[in-house]
């Protein structure tokens, strides 16, 4: 099982590597995922880029086989972000394409900004430079305390994806890994994100940046992810129709394809 020591604990991480060995090098992608979801989110993604790209996934400080921090941890953003590049470098990719979604992309943005010699291109999915509010903090812990982890996931999968979008086998997946996190991992998770404003800084971001989007997402509305499109020097939109804070998994195909092209026409390797 391969694992990448960090500070205060270890990652979990896995690569796919599906590229023939006679075509040309690419940089590799590494994927962030959210609160609530797993490194799984991204299996969709890989019929439009395994024939030409290693694919790096883990899962995030808090969940499944990475490390558990004990519930008085101090979490912060620098602390994710140092995750990445800590998974980054067990994985051998020195340079590299990064995509992070919802939490993982506001890590993401971060992560180009500390870093930015080290990031060929930034994709960020139902994610933003601005942070959670205490409101939602509130909401998450009353659903907690109240369901537990099934119950804050069963309020979560509404926020997540509209009736029917998915077939049924693949929302009780998606559905059994959101309640395998714990409510520590979840609230100190979401702690992070109080407060974060990435807005004065959005101009150093220099590499090329795809932004994909839900139409409905009840925490970014599009008019937040359309201020971080207007802050960026190099970056192109893209809003999805009837989806939620769930769209990486429920729109994989989609979201793959247009990150394909985007990666295609950029040519930054």
């Amino acid at each position: 099982m391969p694992l990448a020591t960090a500070s205060h604990g270890t990652l979990h991480y896995d690569i796919v590597d599906q590229v023939a060995p006679w075509r040309p090098a690419h940089l590799p992608i590494l994927f962030h995922h959210g609160i609530g979801a797993s490194a799984g989110i991204w299996a969709g993604w890989r019929p439009a880029l395994a024939d030409a790209y290693r694919l790096v996934t883990f899962d995030m400080r808090g969940y499944g086989r990475s490390t558990i921090p004990a519930e008085d941890f101090e979490w912060s953003l620098d602390l994710l972000v140092d995750d990445l590049f800590v998974v980054a470098d067990a994985a051998g990719a020195a340079r590299f394409h990064l995509a992070g979604e919802s939490i993982g992309g506001t890590v993401a943005l971060a992560a180009a900004l500390a870093r930015p010699e080290r990031i060929a291109t930034l994709t960020v999915s139902n994610g933003a430079h601005l942070g959670a509010s205490i409101q939602r903090v509130e909401a998450w812990r009353r659903q907690l305390d109240e369901g537990g982890s099934k119950g804050w996931s069963d309020a979560f999968l509404r926020d997540r994806f509209h009736d029917g979008v998915l077939p049924p086998e693949q929302l009780a997946w998606f559905a059994a890994e959101q309640e395998r996190w714990q409510r520590a991992s979840i609230l100190n998770a979401l702690g992070v994100l109080i407060g974060t404003d990435l807005t004065p800084r959005l101009p150093e971001v220099k590499c090329p940046t795809l932004l994909l989007h839900p139409d409905c997402s009840p925490f970014i509305p599009v008019s937040v992810v359309a201020e971080l499109l207007e802050g960026l020097p190099d970056a192109e939109l893209n809003v999805f129709g009837r989806s939620r804070h769930g769209l990486p998994f429920s729109h994989a195909v989609q979201c793959s394809r247009i990150f394909r092209s985007f990666l295609d026409s950029r040519r930054v390797d």
